[in-house]
């Protein structure tokens, strides 16, 4: 890919992101006085079981799908790419309905047995229809990722996060109107249509781009071996972000527990979970919204000069982004640690948020880093690696929350991502650097 059109689809990725967290910024501050602080607490505790399915579902074809796309396209094999790509999101979309309806009909259980709160069961049920769509949405996006076409996933990227908050004000107006509380199904209500329109519009779009090479989708060659291709690349991811996503699931289900061993009330742990979960921490992923874009078109850029053997500009592309993304960090840290304050009183009306947006400001370089150089071992099939880098990361953190928590509260679990963040960036580059990758060199290429 040249660097012109890795930087046009960086760009518009990152406009497109910005301007749909500065949608979602506001759209917190809506919730956070709609719902409260404990509402939001308790829509946070459910998303990660569909974070978990769509996980197993989604998210490691999606990879595979962008790498395997991106590498038969560099060699002239359109066609085979187009059938990797139906093959992998028919699959995909078999197994999410598969994982929607075992969310729906066991939403009790999850609720009560997983989660620990009986009031997540009704929002759980409603997160659940939405898994096939967003599978769709997925592994579509993956396809134009792997094509560099970034306008499509981008225009999707905004239409979802609108239709999100102009379908939960809806759902707020109806509720204000009837006279029935506002609760948090307002948040899981505007998830769910938000990923019903973007599946819709992205399907219509694949479908018109598929009536132009007349590809006919019941004469894939060689399907199985396809398949195989596709689970045999899927596979580590699915597996990195199952693990992922279930020690996830058990840091969340523990924080409010462990909050409680503090000396809070269950309203005062569920409140504290959500000003972290639904204030603090997504102003300090804002600025992620960068990484996140480049890291979108890092890992099929990777995967297509893997292919083609251009090694010298791998390592020229992941000692840039390493700077890049240590400076972006820097940047942002220092900011927050000033405004951290100014932000929760003002913008969220909660000193506490604003404590919170402090502490987490020295997160900043690792995160952001680690984003971008995870796309770069996905690219380069090092997904391995990936999976244990990010499984101890995790397992630093659920230490802390066991152990800290009850003795520092939630400030105890805000070093834990801080020391979990160092130690994966600290072993991704250690992977990059022992491999000879990311050495620096002559920029010429």
């Amino acid at each position: 890919m040249s660097k012109k059109a890795f930087f046009k689809g960086t760009f518009l990725l990152t406009c497109a992101g910005l301007l749909s967290r500065v949608i979602g910024f506001f759209y917190r501050i809506f919730l956070s006085h709609a719902i409260g602080a404990e509402g939001i607490g308790l829509f946070q505790l459910a998303i990660p079981l569909q974070t978990l399915l769509l996980a197993v579902t989604a998210s490691g074809i999606q990879t595979a799908l962008s790498r395997l796309v991106a590498a038969h396209l560099a060699t002239g094999e359109d066609k085979k790419a187009r059938d990797f790509f139906c093959l992998g999101t028919f699959f995909a979309f078999a197994l999410s309905c598969a994982a929607s309806a075992l969310l729906y009909l066991r939403a009790d259980f999850f609720a009560v047995q997983i989660l620990k709160e009986a009031r997540t069961e009704e929002l759980v049920r409603i997160l659940s229809f939405s898994i096939p769509f967003a599978t769709l949405h997925s592994c579509i996006n993956s396809y134009y990722f792997a094509r560099k076409k970034t306008e499509f996933p981008s225009g999707l990227q905004l239409i979802e996060q609108i239709v999100r908050v102009g379908s939960s004000y809806l759902l707020y107006l109806v509720c204000i109107s009837e006279g029935t509380p506002v609760t948090a199904v307002i948040a899981a209500g505007g998830t769910l249509v938000s990923e019903l329109v973007v599946a819709v519009l992205a399907l219509l779009m694949i479908s018109l781009h598929f009536q132009k090479y007349a590809h006919k989708i019941f004469h894939i060659e060689l399907p199985f071996a396809c398949l195989k291709e596709i689970c045999r690349t899927a596979f580590p991811v699915t597996l990195n972000r199952l693990l992922l996503s279930v020690l996830a699931g058990i840091e969340v289900v523990l924080i409010p527990q462990r909050l409680r061993m503090y000396g809070l009330s269950v309203s005062e742990s569920l409140s504290i979970y959500g000003i972290f979960t639904g204030l603090a921490l997504p102003c300090i992923l804002f600025p992620a919204t960068i990484t996140n874009s480049a890291s979108m078109m890092l890992m099929p850029s990777v995967a297509e000069m893997q292919a083609l053997g251009y090694r010298k500009r791998i390592r020229y592309v992941t000692w840039q982004t390493i700077r890049a993304s240590l400076l972006l960090g820097f940047l942002c840290a220092f900011g927050f640690y000033c405004i951290g304050p100014f932000m929760g009183t003002v913008l969220f009306h909660s000193p506490t948020a604003g404590t919170y947006i402090q502490t987490l400001s020295f997160v900043c370089p690792f995160l952001y880093l680690n984003t971008t150089l995870t796309s770069i071992l996905h690219g380069l099939g090092q997904t391995g690696r990936s999976l244990v880098h990010s499984a101890l990361g995790i397992l630093v953190r659920i230490l802390f929350v066991v152990f800290a928590i009850p003795l520092a509260g939630i400030r105890g679990y805000l070093y834990g991502i801080l020391f979990s963040e160092i130690l994966s960036s600290s072993l991704h580059i250690y992977a990059l650097m022992h491999n000879s990758i990311a050495l620096p060199i002559d920029k010429k290429f």
